[in-house]
């Protein structure tokens, strides 16, 4: 190789070596599903092997742009609509900075435009000669954006144009993926939103407050769900459940199962046979993820709960001074199972008992046995003589839900005080 100045300015010899840099490509970019790392792993990549400075510019990844459908005309250029966006760059800034206004923006629209790599050579004033490639980043006929590769001294030979070609490629072909990955959670999660939206609401004597909290943008959602059912005689149905797995999948048996629990609630069985008939109809469909419910048949005129759980984690009472206790329960296997083996629990609970169902989400942490997570949660001390939507914003805030590992439900509910 050719040393210009601290770098090397030529690629080594044969095919050897031009598959090395290739696996070193491989193994440095597109380590993760995020734009903006993929970015700046393709910049540092280039800049180590290759040039002294390279930049990635991108078109918004929630669209990208149709290279196929691009018009057929010479005065059309993509730069025009303001979309692509400077991402990531390495390297010596100055020569980057040197080419901020007409020869990096026309070297950029040529690119595109022409839908291959483009060469360009040019000398700024005062300084030494200055050699660049751009090679738009395209993939499944899609242009995600462009790469500019920069080096002071000789231009890039037939090899390195090559070894950024094919870099080009292998960063568009991640982009693309974390595009297909974005675009498929944002699926799931517009389904799970909009079922999750509005629960059917309970008996006016009793007062509810649900809350969904989404795992962070790049994470892949879950299948959380919760619902209420009014029966009979001023009783209410409080229902939550995990589906597992994560995706579109889980998000489509999420709404099976929520579908099914409506359909059986609505014969008024008690809570452990509502479980039994779930576990038979869905074990006989072989396509259904397992899932964990937890049930809670809540008479007001009784002041009772009457609880049946499907692997579910159990629920906790928090009472008028701010304590709280676990509710053991005898746990039965998940729905989906084949496996139904469900029993009902009763407990008084007072009118001013606050009774919170949730999903693992709220309480696990990595690396955590589940028993110190739900330990947390009991010995919480909350401000007492709070309704029921401040002891939930209070219990969200205490165990750092916003940061969970997993998608978060929760249901606290409270027996609504009849009037003297």
């Amino acid at each position: 190789m050719v040393l210009d100045g601290d770098r090397m300015a030529g690629p080594a010899a044969g095919e050897a070596d031009r598959f090395a840099l290739a696996q070193r490509a491989v193994g440095v970019i597109g380590t993760t599903l995020d734009e903006r790392r993929t970015a700046a792993e393709c910049a540092g990549f280039l800049v180590e092997e290759l040039c002294d400075a390279a930049a990635v510019d991108l078109f918004p990844v929630e669209f990208g742009e149709p290279f196929a459908d691009k018009p057929a005309r010479d005065e059309y250029r993509w730069a025009d609509r303001g979309a692509l966006r400077a991402v990531a760059s390495a390297g010596r800034r100055a020569l980057l900075d040197n080419l901020q206004h007409v020869p990096r923006g026309d070297i950029l629209v040529r690119a595109l435009d022409a839908g291959r790599p483009i060469t360009a050579s040019f000398t700024p004033d005062d300084q030494e000669p200055v050699a660049a490639l751009s090679v738009p980043l395209l993939a499944w006929e899609r242009a995600y954006g462009v790469l500019l590769a920069v080096r002071t001294g000789t231009a890039f030979d037939d090899d390195e144009a090559a070894a950024i070609h094919y870099t080009a490629r292998l960063t568009a072909a991640h982009l693309h993926h974390a595009a297909e990955n974005r675009r498929l959670r944002d699926t799931a999660f517009n389904l799970q939103e909009v079922l999750l939206a509005e629960p059917s609401r309970p008996h006016p004597n009793l007062d509810m407050a649900t809350r969904y909290l989404p795992t962070g943008s790049n994470a892949v959602v879950g299948g959380d769900w919760f619902e209420t059912v009014r029966l009979h005689y001023g009783r209410t149905l409080l229902v939550i459940g995990d589906v597992m797995g994560h995706g579109l999948d889980a998000a489509v048996d999420m709404n099976a199962y929520r579908s099914m629990l409506r359909y059986v609630a609505s014969t008024d069985l008690p809570p452990h046979r509502i479980l039994r008939q779930m576990d038979a109809a869905m074990s006989k469909d072989g396509n259904r993820r397992p899932a964990t419910c937890l049930l809670a048949l809540v008479d007001p005129a009784r002041g009772t709960a009457a609880f049946a759980t499907a692997g579910h984690l159990p629920p906790a009472v928090f009472h008028r001074d701010g304590t709280g206790e676990l509710i053991t329960l005898p746990v039965g296997p998940p729905l989906g199972t084949g496996f139904a083996d469900y029993e009902t629990k009763s407990l008084a609970l007072a009118h001013d008992d606050t009774l919170v169902m949730f999903t693992d989400g709220l309480v696990e942490r990595r690396g955590e046995d589940i028993d110190a997570s739900l330990s947390r949660l009991a010995h919480l001390r909350l401000c007492p003589d709070q309704d029921v939507n401040a002891v939930l914003d209070e219990i969200l805030t205490h165990l750092d839900a916003e940061r969970a590992d997993d998608d978060v439900a929760v249901i606290t509910a409270r027996l609504h005080p009849r009037p003297s």
